[in-house]
C-alpha cells in the first residue's frame, strides 16, 4: 500500500513582513511529501528538477520514506523557480517571478511499482498532467485527492472538470470554489462542485480554518491562533500532506475519518508556518505535533445543555 503524490518540486524566494529568503526549498510536491510521512512512510514522489537541485534534500527525503523513482533529474537545465513578496495582512500576496525551467515540457512518467498506488494526492499542476497520471494508474486508487488554482479555471476549464470528474477529494481555497461553481455562497458553491464529480470537497480559508463538505453533512477546522505567522508557503499543502497522510495511515475514508485527517491537517500546517521554508518541518519532532494537535482539541471543546433552560445563568 502507498501514497503517490505528484507535484511541483521548487525553488522559492520569499518575502514577508518578518524577512525575506532566497531560492530556498519549495514546491508542492516537497511540502506535501514532507507532511505525509509524519504518518505515513510509504510515499511516492512524481516531480521534475533540473541539475541544480541540492543533492541532500533528495537523501532528506528517501531518510523520511519517500521513493524518488518517479524523480525525473534533468541534466543541463534548471529547477522551477518562484518568487513572492506577502502583504501586511499575510493573507495575499504578489507574484514577482515565475521561471517554468524543467516544468515547461513535464511529462510524468510513473515507474510500475507506481501504478497501484491506494491514495494519490495531486498536487497543483496543469490539468493534463494530473489526467496523465491517472491515465498511467493499473487499479483504482482507494482514495483520489485533487488540489487545483484558480488560474487552471481560466485557462483550462474544460481539463479541469474532465480530471475533477475522476477524483473523490478536491482542495481548493474560497476564492476558488466562488469561481469554479459561480456562486457567492460557500454552501451552494460546494453543492455546486460535488455534482462535478468528488465526493467530498475542502474549502481552504486561511487564518480562518477550512471546511470539509459532504453530501448534506459539513465540518469545520479551524485555524489555530498564532503568535507569529512567518512564511504562509505551503500551508495549504502541508494541510493536504498531513490530511491524506493520516488516511493513508489509517485506511479509512469514512466521514469520521476524514474530519479527524483535517484535524491533523489542520495541525501540520500550523507548525509550517513558523518559520521560512521547510526549516520548521525538517526539525519537527512527534512530541510538537502530539502538542499542536492537543492545542486543536482544547480549542474546540466546550460543554453545552442543548435543551435550554432560562435560569441556567442566573
Amino acid at each position: 500500500m502507498s501514497l503517490l503524490v505528484v507535484g511541483t518540486v521548487a525553488f522559492d524566494s520569499i518575502k514577508t513582513p518578518f524577512g525575506s529568503v532566497e531560492k530556498v526549498i519549495g514546491g508542492a510536491a516537497t511540502y506535501i511529501s514532507w507532511a505525509a510521512t509524519f504518518y505515513y512512510r510509504n510515499v511516492k514522489l512524481v516531480s521534475v528538477i533540473g541539475d541544480d537541485w541540492p543533492e541532500t534534500e533528495i537523501h532528506h527525503l528517501r531518510a523520511r520514506g519517500v521513493d524518488t523513482e518517479g524523480l525525473q533529474i534533468r541534466k543541463g537545465q534548471k529547477s522551477f523557480f518562484w518568487e513572492g513578496k506577502y502583504n501586511n495582512d499575510m493573507n495575499s500576496r504578489d507574484t514577482l517571478a515565475t521561471d517554468l525551467n524543467v516544468l515547461a515540457d513535464f511529462d510524468p512518467i510513473l515507474p510500475e511499482s507506481y501504478k497501484k498506488s491506494r491514495y494519490v494526492m495531486l498536487g497543483n499542476l496543469t490539468p493534463d498532467i494530473q489526467l496523465r497520471v491517472l491515465e498511467q494508474l493499473t487499479a483504482r486508487p482507494k482514495l483520489i485527492v485533487m488540489d487545483t488554482m484558480n488560474y487552471w479555471m481560466d485557462v483550462a476549464m474544460p481539463s479541469l472538470k474532465k480530471v475533477l470528474s475522476k477524483v473523490d477529494l478536491l482542495t481548493i481555497n474560497d476564492d476558488e470554489a466562488r469561481q469554479l461553481s459561480g456562486e457567492h455562497s460557500l454552501v451552494k458553491a460546494a453543492n455546486a462542485i460535488l455534482k462535478m464529480g468528488p465526493s467530498y470537497l475542502v474549502i481552504k480559508k486561511g487564518e480562518h480554518g477550512a471546511l470539509l463538505f459532504y453530501r448534506n453533512s459539513i465540518f469545520f477546522a479551524p485555524a489555530l491562533p498564532l503568535q507569529d505567522v512567518v512564511d504562509p508557503t505551503g500551508a495549504g499543502d502541508t494541510f493536504a500532506g498531513g490530511f491524506i497522510g493520516y488516511l493513508a495511515q489509517s485506511d479509512n475514508i469514512q466521514y469520521n475519518y476524514m474530519k479527524r485527517a483535517m484535524i491533523y491537517g489542520s495541525a501540520m500546517a500550523s507548525l509550517c508556518v513558523e518559520e521560512f521554508s521547510l526549516q520548521k518541518i525538517q526539525t519537527l519532532t512527534h512530541d510538537e505535533i502530539v502538542d499542536r494537535l492537543n492545542e486543536f482539541v482544547k480549542l474546540t471543546k466546550f460543554n453545552i445543555k442543548l435543551n435550554y433552560d432560562s435560569n441556567d445563568d442566573e
